[in-house]
């Protein structure tokens, strides 16, 4: 699968995860903070990638967040961490 593929995925989970009432304000706008790092074209895919994995690591270290919450933070990082840029 090409990485534009799975940062549509991750993007798609990130939204939902945004729209979560049952999770903090603070997890969904780290959410939604993550998912605007990754579309900024112009950086490079693997410093964009970083960037998301490293605040989404902090959401998941949260002690407010619930079980399910913190499963799909899980479950987005080990995505994020497969994503490989392209070579030209």
């Amino acid at each position: 699968m090409d990485s534009d593929v799975k940062l549509k995925q991750v993007m798609d989970v990130l939204d939902q995860l945004a729209e979560d009432t049952s999770v903090p304000r603070n997890i969904r706008r780290g959410a939604s903070e993550a998912k605007s790092l990754l579309m900024k074209t112009q950086d490079a895919l693997d410093v964009r990638v970083a960037s998301a994995i490293y605040i989404l690591d902090e959401l998941a270290n949260d002690p407010n967040i619930p079980l399910h919450g913190r499963t799909q933070i899980w479950n987005i990082i080990s995505q994020l961490e497969t994503v490989k840029p392209t070579r030209p």
